[in-house]
């Protein structure tokens, strides 16, 4: 859950904008690290609610889209995390999210390094590296851009384990059996965000 005691502080914060925007950054990565994929993704969508701002713009360099708004941001942030949320709770596949700050001379912008490791039952392994810039208005994010893209796979294809292709018997929550009945294209095609090319075998294709 997010620390709102973090949050607070980054709100009353009266110093000049590159300790505020720092600030903000911080509570962000930290409330970011702390959310466990594996039991919620809906704590993500609640970060992102609470520190992006309602016109916030998102970009990278592989598309030349820029993605205005939440209501348009929200899906794309959907179709990465709910695939993971699954992953992990039907067919234990193991997250493990890394950053690391990279100093930057601009007062409003933050930037830093984030890696993901994707281990799954079989030991298969996939890591997703990439960079990130935000900039910030007080504690809120009005632009992010991810650049440097890179994967890292010890196979492309990473077994499933589970009963997933039998009905959907498996799920800890009604939630995720819910999605998976109504969306199961989501599970055999690239996220648009193209951050978690398809490297799994699903029981159902």
């Amino acid at each position: 859950m997010i620390n709102e005691h973090n949050l607070a502080a980054v709100g009353r914060f009266d110093g000049n904008v590159y300790k505020r925007s720092q600030a903000a950054e911080i509570a962000l990565n930290t409330a970011i690290l702390s959310a466990e994929i594996a039991r919620s993704y809906e704590e993500f969508l609640e970060i992102f609610e609470t520190f992006y701002a309602d016109d916030v713009e998102v970009s990278s360099e592989d598309s030349r889209k820029t993605i205005s708004g939440k209501p348009r941001v929200r899906p794309f942030l959907l179709n990465f995390l709910v695939p993971l949320h699954i992953m992990a709770e039907v067919a234990g596949l193991s997250v493990s999210v890394q950053q690391t700050a990279i100093p930057g001379d601009t007062a409003n912008e933050t930037h830093s390094a984030w890696r993901i490791d994707f281990t799954g039952i079989g030991g298969k392994r996939c890591t997703l590296k990439w960079h990130a810039i935000r900039r910030w208005k007080e504690s809120r994010v009005v632009y992010e851009h991810h650049y440097d893209h890179q994967q890292i796979a010890s196979d492309r294809r990473v077994s499933w384990w589970g009963g997933v292709g039998h009905g959907g018997r498996g799920f800890k929550s009604r939630r995720s059996r819910q999605f998976f009945e109504s969306a199961p294209h989501m599970f055999v095609k690239t996220s648009e965000t193209k951050l978690l090319p398809v490297f799994f075998d699903p029981p159902y294709s």
